[in-house]
């Protein structure tokens, strides 16, 4: 069955403003300071949970407090400190590399511009606009597959590219809205709208793409039918021996 064609901008706003207010405190879970230290723990939550790198940071932020310590290290420095988020070699290289091309091009700050962030090594649309809504204040809706999977659910998005959702959903919102409402759907989608979804929590529901198709798809029971009995068959009889 193909996808709706996603909400109109006042549906939108009236789905996301049942999930802000069921989802208050909704921000970032990733722990920092400043914008280095967000770009940092944003490139290690690739793959990783929120909870895992922010046990990482601490000893990490210690040890390299921005891009110019940072800029220093090398893989063999750094991979102790990250591996426990996972795919630790890459990571370490992509973390060293953001860092020299901080200090090379930006004097060692973390730029506010979508251009500037995504052409520093590791670092996509999404890692960007974590950076710039919640470290730098410049709107930024960032996608990650909670919100991939959230939007097309609730039918405020349609597709499973998450450039192609991050324009559709930052279309349909002002931008001072930009930056809540990814935390917002990224929060629904780690309590509510799993890959597994409990659907009977959501405050939305009712408004809901998804929802609705359950509803519909619910089987009915068979009518009852007024059905004959067969007649028992008698046994046959058995020709006695000869």
């Amino acid at each position: 069955m193909p996808s709706p064609r996603p909400q109109r901008s006042g549906v939108v706003a009236a789905i996301l403003d049942r999930l802000e207010t069921q989802h208050p405190n909704a921000t970032t879970e990733l722990n920092f300071r400043t914008p280095f230290e967000l770009l940092v723990a944003t490139i290690l939550s690739a793959q990783s949970t929120d909870r895992r790198v922010n046990e990482v940071t601490p000893a990490l932020f210690a040890k390299y407090p921005d891009a110019a310590a940072l800029a220093k290290a090398t893989p063999g420095d750094l991979e102790p400190l990250v591996k426990p988020t996972g795919f630790f070699r890459v990571k370490s290289r992509n973390l060293i590399g953001a860092a020299r091309a901080l200090v090379a091009r930006h004097a060692g700050q973390v730029p506010a511009g979508m251009d500037a962030l995504v052409a520093l090594p590791g670092v996509g649309r999404k890692t960007a606009n974590v950076v710039l809504g919640h470290a730098l204040g410049v709107p930024g809706l960032p996608v990650d597959r909670h919100v991939l999977r959230v939007a097309n659910r609730l039918g405020i998005a349609r597709s499973d590219d998450a450039v192609a959702v991050e324009r559709q959903l930052t279309a349909a919102l002002p931008s001072e809205r930009w930056t809540r409402a990814s935390d917002t759907l990224i929060l629904h989608g780690r309590r509510v709208c799993r890959p597994k979804p409990l659907c009977d929590r959501c405050s939305a529901r009712d408004l809901c793409v998804y929802f609705r198709r359950l509803g519909r798809a619910a089987p009915r029971r068979p009518a009852h039918r007024a059905t004959r009995h067969a007649a028992p068959r008698r046994p046959r009889r058995r020709k006695p021996a000869s």
